[in-house]
């Protein structure tokens, strides 16, 4: 299978003065039915404007993971926590089954980030957030492990991974091993240019790139984060912005 573009379903808010969102459903680019694939079930690229609140709301059976680039953030939740985060110091909240949060951004700089809607192998986990500081703000020409089953800094639910890099004009990556026949990677393009194979992908694009076995090559200094689920394991599909909304 070659790269397949995955492009935005929608574009919201005010993005000069408030909150703008471009919100990605990444099976639409299988045109199967379903709004994610695998465990990855949907992703929103943010720039939120300094003095702007999200008010409390609620997530239910979502992995959700807040990927920054740019810009500090004041988290506020239902079991306590107040934690700032900013690119060197994320969050992964898996909401099970019930959860709520408030996010307040704080300081002068706009926010920039990636909020990553996992889907969880199964409802009505309970709920739980993590914090981490991180060592670096990015991982230069080097895969970093953020988000696994197990082993990473950030704990998910799901048969979902998550690694980023800064990659270097000249410099590639291969992709991960696939471990199971129904594993796939998924790329987003943060900032720069990277070539897949024949693909040339932007700042701001998103990719499925399925079973490629092509490393991920920098040709404009470029922030990936690369996306990879077991599209054959199990997932809940009722998670309340993660699940399945494209029913046919």
């Amino acid at each position: 299978m070659q790269p397949t573009r995955i492009t935005s379903s929608a574009k919201r808010g005010d993005w000069e003065h408030g909150f703008g969102i471009e919100i990605f459903y990444p099976g639409t680019a299988l045109g199967r039915g379903d709004s994610g694939i695998g465990a990855i079930g949907r992703i929103d690229r943010a720039l939120i404007q300094p003095g702007h609140v999200i008010a409390m709301h609620p997530h239910k059976d979502d992995e959700i993971f807040t990927y920054k680039r740019a810009g500090r953030m004041l988290h506020l939740d239902t079991v306590g926590n107040r934690e700032e985060i900013n690119s060197h110091r994320l969050m992964m909240m898996n909401a099970g089954h019930s959860f709520q949060h408030e996010e307040r951004v704080i300081g002068d700089e706009p926010t920039q980030a990636l909020q990553i809607f996992l889907r969880p192998r199964e409802g009505d986990l309970d709920p739980k957030v993590q914090f981490h500081e991180m060592d670096a703000e990015r991982s230069e020409n080097a895969w970093r492990l953020l988000v696994a089953p197990e082993g990473a800094t950030f704990e998910v639910r799901a048969q979902a991974w998550v690694r980023d890099a800064h990659l270097d004009p000249g410099r590639s990556l291969p992709l991960p091993k696939r471990s199971a026949p129904g594993m796939v990677h998924l790329l987003f393009v943060f900032s720069g240019e990277v070539r897949v194979g024949d693909q040339v992908i932007g700042a701001g694009e998103f990719y499925h790139l399925g079973d490629s076995t092509a490393a991920v090559e920098g040709l404009v200094g470029a922030d990936i984060v690369l996306f990879t689920t077991d599209t054959q394991a199990p997932v809940f599909k009722g998670g309340m912005f993660s699940g399945n909304v494209a029913r046919s």
